[in-house]
């Protein structure tokens, strides 16, 4: 069983890796999304369609809990995109340190959770959260300097570390 767990994790580590260089790389390519569904349309149902994230296994509790936290994420990614569109810069800090950046790891159980998660799996977790810190940072500069754009960037670098997670993994 050893044998297949440490190729799968270096399997894993190198696409989450290469992932996240070529998407470091890459701004948004409208064609991507139509090569995307011309590939759907294409596959017929005789073929299956194989998820290659590595599976992730959690206690069932820790398994609901994670899902939680990851929902409200996405609320709260939300939520400062909402401010940022008010202009209330302070606002959007605010709900990104409470809720994302390195404040939030505690209350979201981040030590009890993070002993199940590979281990590059937990570097991303806890980058995403060091982002969304830089992030806040940002978004109060910006309300004292009326720069909107660095708060963007790091913005940006948050919802990466989202993508770069959950194009490597799965929760299950």
């Amino acid at each position: 069983m050893k044998k297949k767990t440490i190729p799968t994790f270096l399997g894993a580590v190198a696409m989450v890796a290469m992932m996240a260089s070529i998407q470091a790389e890459q701004k948004h390519d409208p064609s991507m999304h139509m090569q995307h569904m011309q590939q759907m349309q294409h596959t017929n149902t005789d073929t299956a369609v194989v998820d290659s994230r590595t599976i992730v296994h959690f206690p069932n509790d820790l398994r609901i809990h994670t899902l939680a936290n990851m929902r409200d994420h996405l609320l709260a990614l939300s939520e400062v995109q909402d401010a940022l569109a008010e202009e209330q810069y302070e606002k959007a800090a605010e709900i990104a340190e409470q809720r994302l950046g390195m404040t939030s790891m505690e209350l979201h159980g981040a030590h009890e959770v993070g002993q199940y998660m590979p281990k590059a799996m937990a570097a991303i977790g806890t980058e995403m959260h060091r982002s969304a810190s830089r992030f806040a940072v940002a978004a109060s500069d910006a309300a004292v300097g009326d720069d909107v754009k660095p708060a963007l960037a790091a913005l940006s670098d948050v919802i990466r570390q989202c993508v770069a997670c959950h194009s490597g993994f799965r929760v299950q």
